[in-house]
């Protein structure tokens, strides 16, 4: 992966594809990717390091084996948690030294707040608003049923400057935020939110996490081809271009690969996945808009939103899943245009499928194996989704984290995910 990454930082210039690449590496991932999140104790800014400790104090009494199916009871445990948080926050967070970190970074004083630290605490605020908002794992139905939550000021305002750097306006964060930048440089799981339960939980939870980082990780040589492949066709050096597109082909089999050796139940437990880990990455509540008059709700994070597969898509010229809403609200301003020039310069349309030229006989091959080996991804993905989501789990309502609260019958709701995702198949051709 180093010698990939480093291939990506001697790329051409000249293309805009490759500036924008670049940019995207150097600005959020802190000159590597996937992001670089430094989340070393030592290295933070003292006024920071409240927030990780008042986390790690909390998430102790975040989760439970049984939920309780009493609303009184959990309307108490939720009012109690956040009590303690809200109060642990007043006491020790200095939030005017904060604000002087946060606005250190957005005058592009890096040598103040570094943005491999930048990015771990954009990581650790976004977990702890997810803590303060559900207040208890497994998520209940009188947390889901919730139109508001007063957040502490602690976790509003870093958080307004933290989604202006990157480009977001979604209260729940993002794939990015929650997933990606919860490993350290060395790949070690950071924010957890099981704490304290029995193995079974634990290893799931961190399972399914490092789904979303092995991604980015091994999707490193695709963007790399993927760019290359552009500018090797854009100056008429079709055998170069074969090369890259075929390399996405070889590599694209590991990248899902990796996917279909994880989220199984021999890896990620179906009998704690819905209960213990899903809900903790919804949302489904919003805020009061002064221009509009009305409350904005906000989804929470979904497998939709990360960046390998909406790039691929994008260089397929395949229409993006997310809404133009949802890429604005959800997905980090350089990934979303990194899509955007990738969708641009897509040139699968251009080729000939009667071509007699064999390099451009050979890229046809070869994009039709990339959709082919995404169909089968996205087929695969449809099933296991719906064994998931099947679970019991008497303690709350139907919800995924992505479409917040579905239809109240769980049958009915996975008929409208599953028309969500059987149109999914059939765009990808």
């Amino acid at each position: 992966m180093t010698k990939k990454m480093d291939g990506i930082k001697a790329l051409p210039e000249q293309h805009e594809v490759v500036s924008i690449l670049e940019e995207l590496i150097h600005k959020d991932g802190a000159g590597s990717w996937p992001p670089r999140a430094n989340h070393t104790d030592s290295t933070w800014p003292v006024a920071l390091r409240s927030y990780k400790e008042i986390y790690q104090e909390l998430v102790l009494l975040l989760p439970t084996a049984t939920p309780s199916l009493n609303d009184q009871v959990n309307t108490t445990r939720i009012a109690n948690f956040r009590l303690r948080f809200r109060d642990l926050l007043y006491k020790r967070v200095n939030l005017a030294q904060v604000k002087q970190l946060l606005e250190a970074a957005d005058a592009d004083r890096w040598d103040v707040f570094p943005r491999d630290v930048y990015n771990a605490f954009y990581c650790c605020i976004a977990s702890s608003r997810h803590a303060y908002r559900w207040a208890t794992i497994p998520v209940v139905q009188v947390a889901q049923l919730e139109k508001e939550v007063d957040l502490p000021i602690e976790l509003t305002e870093p958080w307004k400057y933290l989604q202006r750097h990157f480009g977001c306006t979604s209260e729940s964060g993002n794939n990015m935020s929650n997933l990606v930048l919860n490993f350290d440089t060395e790949g070690r799981y950071m924010y957890k939110i099981n704490t304290g339960m029995y193995d079974l939980v634990t290893s799931s939870e961190e399972t399914f996490a490092r789904i979303f980082y092995n991604v980015e990780m091994l999707g490193v040589p695709v963007y790399h081809d993927m760019v290359l492949a552009i500018v090797t066709f854009a100056r008429g050096e079709k055998a170069a271009c074969a090369r890259h597109v075929a390399n996405i082909t070889a590599q694209l089999r590991l990248v899902l690969g990796s996917y279909f050796d994880h989220m199984h139940d021999q890896k990620i437990a179906r009998s704690v996945w819905l209960s213990h880990i899903q809900g903790f990455f919804a949302w489904g509540i919003g805020s009061y808009d002064d221009a509009s008059g009305e409350c904005i709700k906000f989804d929470g994070l979904s497998g939709n939103q990360a960046l390998l597969f909406q790039a691929l898509d994008a260089f397929l010229g395949i229409e993006q899943y997310l809404s133009p809403r949802d890429q604005e609200r959800n997905v980090p301003a350089r990934q979303r245009a990194l899509c955007r020039a990738l969708a641009k310069y897509s040139f699968r349309q251009m080729l000939s499928e009667t071509s007699n030229d064999k390099n451009e006989a050979q890229i046809v091959h070869d994009f039709g194996e990339i959709v082919k080996r995404l169909r089968v991804f996205r087929a695969a993905h449809r099933t296991r989704a719906r064994v998931y989501l099947s679970q019991h789990a008497p303690e709350r309502l139907p919800m995924t984290a992505g479409k917040s609260l579905l239809e109240p019958n769980i049958d009915q709701s996975l008929q409208f995910l599953d028309e969500f995702m059987v149109r999914r198949l059939s765009q990808t051709v």
